[in-house]
């Protein structure tokens, strides 16, 4: 009897919960500006705390529904991949423990402390979820092989989820750190996550020394770094600093320094001296530029648009290990990952190349607050339709078109 009842109360949850992922999956995400985030945090009061718990409250189921109705578009193949199948359930009892909240209104302090243990436990949850959804496509791969359309779905796919994923970890770090009584602050200064005077040329230096030391352990050398800075904004003297999270640029600069890393000492490794990067730090009105230019023998035009391409690296993929240091290149996301952390506020990472001699790494940024926005997915009709969408018949003459009609074979139809 007691076991009837649980499987009873089980599958009436079950339903409850569908049809709220189908409520909020019909709203729009709200998104948020840089300026907005580091004004409403500045106080850390008791009635912020009950404002973003009643913002979070509804902003984060709609956040979770959106990107998971796009999972279940996925082809059926990919879905059955046991890494994808827990990364969804993983979204499934997220979104169950956020729905425990969804009318305690108006919240005591008991119900805030928990709230924010909650997101705690949501965001520990969530911690490999990059790596966990890599591993499913590439079993994918390995398994059944992809096509070009079910390529292109995937790579539409990802883009988004993983987007949508920064967006639910900087509110839920926001809220923890300004609110949670565990959480630790590692810079007064700060605002949550947001350094409300980040400098550049500091996160620069530090993405840079972790690159560097990763080199020297894999190469036993490494490129040395020059920086010039030009703060065209304010005095030219001046340190460049912008509102920004700092764990987001270093992210960016991390990456793009072991791949200029790696390409230059291997590029001169039987030279008696490697190359230094070069970095570039420029404040405009508008962008903040970075350029790190490394003389790494650079890539041919053909392979750039690869560079982003999920799955894809030049690196020979390395061996799984228990270790907690980081390999130098090699999983193939952190491209196309490092720019979404780029666009997510409105900024872009620009790759131009020249072949044979190295590359140029561009990372752009929004310079007012204001108008770093949040870039969101937004489940719709038109989403939904690129999964079932095939490529489209190619109406450009092509040399590596195979299927095309050359003129010596009209001729020979002819005669």
């Amino acid at each position: 009897m007691r076991f009837s009842l649980h499987i009873f109360r089980s599958m009436k949850n079950s339903v409850y919960i569908m049809q709220m992922l189908d409520k909020y999956a019909s709203f729009n995400p709200s998104p948020l500006s840089l300026k907005k985030l580091a004004e409403f945090g500045r106080s850390g009061s008791n009635e912020q705390n009950k404002e973003s718990f009643r913002f979070l409250q509804k902003e984060l189921p709609v956040r979770l529904a959106n990107i998971m109705k796009e999972i279940s578009l996925l082809p059926e193949n990919l879905l059955r991949m046991t890494s994808v199948k827990l990364v969804m359930s993983w979204y499934q009892q997220s979104f169950q423990e956020l729905m425990e909240y969804e009318s305690k209104n108006p919240p005591d302090q008991k119900v805030l402390d928990n709230f924010t243990l909650t997101l705690v436990h949501i965001r520990n949850r969530h911690g490999n979820v990059v790596e966990t959804m890599a591993e499913g496509v590439m079993e994918l791969r390995n398994r059944y092989g992809i096509d070009s359309n079910t390529e292109n779905r995937i790579q539409y796919f990802l883009d988004r989820f993983y987007m949508s994923r920064i967006s639910i970890r900087m509110l839920i770090n926001q809220h923890t750190l300004l609110f949670g009584k565990k959480e630790k602050h590692n810079n007064p200064r700060h605002i949550g996550c947001i350094d409300p005077s980040c400098n550049v040329s500091s996160v620069v230096q530090d993405a840079y020394d972790s690159a560097r030391f990763l080199c020297e352990q894999y190469y036993l050398a490494a490129p040395e770094l020059t920086i010039i800075s030009k703060n065209l904004l304010e005095n030219e003297s001046d340190p460049i600093q912008i509102v920004y999270v700092p764990s987001h640029l270093y992210h960016m600069l991390f990456e793009l320094f072991k791949n200029a890393m790696r390409a230059a000492t291997e590029h001169h490794i039987e030279e008696d001296q490697i190359p230094p990067l070069n970095v570039m730090i420029v404040k405009g009105q508008e962008d903040l530029s970075i350029k790190i230019s490394d003389q790494g023998g650079g890539i041919p035009r053909s392979k750039q648009d690869l560079l982003f391409q999920y799955l894809y690296s030049t690196a020979p993929q390395p061996a799984r290990s228990e270790s907690a240091s980081a390999p130098l290149a090699g999983y193939g996301y952190g491209l196309p990952l490092s720019r979404l952390y780029a666009r997510y506020f409105q900024g872009d990472i620009v790759l131009s190349s020249f072949e044979g001699y190295g590359t140029d790494a561009i990372i752009y940024l929004k310079v007012m607050s204001s108008e770093a926005n949040e870039v969101l997915p937004v489940y719709n009709k038109t989403a939904s339709r690129v999964y079932n969408r095939d490529i489209p018949v190619n109406d450009w003459s092509s040399p590596w078109i195979t299927n095309q009609r050359s003129f010596s074979t009209f001729s020979a139809f002819r005669s």
